[in-house]
């Protein structure tokens, strides 16, 4: 870990995780917000802690979190560096019982993601990393592994692909793949753990063309990225988080930098946008 901040935000999203865990498997009672989609008390209880965490550790950097995102883009558009935070990635997941929900906290300097940390609270693991800086894997504090893509599958292609999103065009892309790399294994899991299966050499390719939101997937772009993987839009371009009226991220793909089939990837992808 090269980047100062990475061990307090650890403890942060540690301490996030251990907010929510009261709540979960509980009959926790959910609300809607006005884009429809759910917030428990959990996510605000997870809110406050990495609000007031971030707030103390770096006073000086503007947080935006899902739970607290009413900031006018003229003031976000005069960041240089802020936080990104979903303090529970996976509602859905999370009421329904699942492990499979996630606190996602990265630091983005113009528009690039510096590092990113990805808690899971059902089991106390932790993926952090960012580009340059490496990426690993910690199940108990101080006990951590490094992480990093895989070029070649041992036993074939696996997709990753989301438990309750996809899209017509989504669908038609992964017949296009098995039609490339033959019929894949499917790894189909929630939250932000979709990047984390690529990070730790598990997976092969993240296709994304449904919507998402910043702050579900910046902190673990950081980890992909340190585990030398790339996650990138239809032009081929990385993803990125400039400031914009809306918090919704274009398509994307997700995968290990140096596979020799990205071009043919990119290519299928964007055909399907046309």
């Amino acid at each position: 870990m090269s980047h100062p901040y990475i061990p307090q935000v650890i403890e942060l999203v540690r301490a996030a995780g251990a907010a929510i865990l009261p709540y979960w498997r509980s009959d926790v009672a959910v609300t809607e917000k006005a884009d429809a989609s759910p917030v428990t008390a959990a996510d605000l209880a997870a809110h406050h802690i990495l609000l007031a965490g971030l707030q103390a550790l770096a006073p000086e950097i503007p947080v935006l979190s899902e739970e607290a995102a009413d900031i006018p883009l003229s003031e976000r558009s005069a960041w240089t560096r802020w936080w990104l935070v979903d303090p529970l990635d996976g509602t859905k997941e999370f009421i329904a019982g699942s492990e499979e929900f996630t606190v996602n906290v990265a630091l983005v300097e113009r528009g690039r993601v510096v590092f990113g940390v990805v808690g899971i609270p059902a089991n106390g693991r932790c993926y952090y990393g960012g580009a340059g800086l490496g990426a690993w894997c910690s199940d108990e504090p101080g006990e951590e592994q490094p992480i990093s893509v895989r070029l070649a599958p041992a036993q074939g292609f696996t997709l990753v692909a989301s438990k309750r999103h996809s899209s017509p065009a989504q669908e038609t892309l992964l017949a296009g793949l098995a039609e490339r790399f033959g019929e894949p294994a499917l790894a189909n899991v929630g939250s932000s753990l979709k990047f984390c299966l690529l990070a730790e050499g598990n997976a092969d390719c993240y296709p994304r063309l449904a919507p998402t939101s910043q702050w579900d997937t910046a902190a673990a772009q950081g980890v992909l990225e340190g585990a030398g993987g790339k996650v990138l839009d239809l032009s081929g371009e990385a993803l990125t988080y400039e400031a914009r009226e809306s918090f919704l991220n274009p398509s994307f793909l997700a995968l290990p930098a140096a596979v020799e089939w990205r071009g043919e990837l990119i290519e299928l992808a964007r055909d399907l946008q046309l």
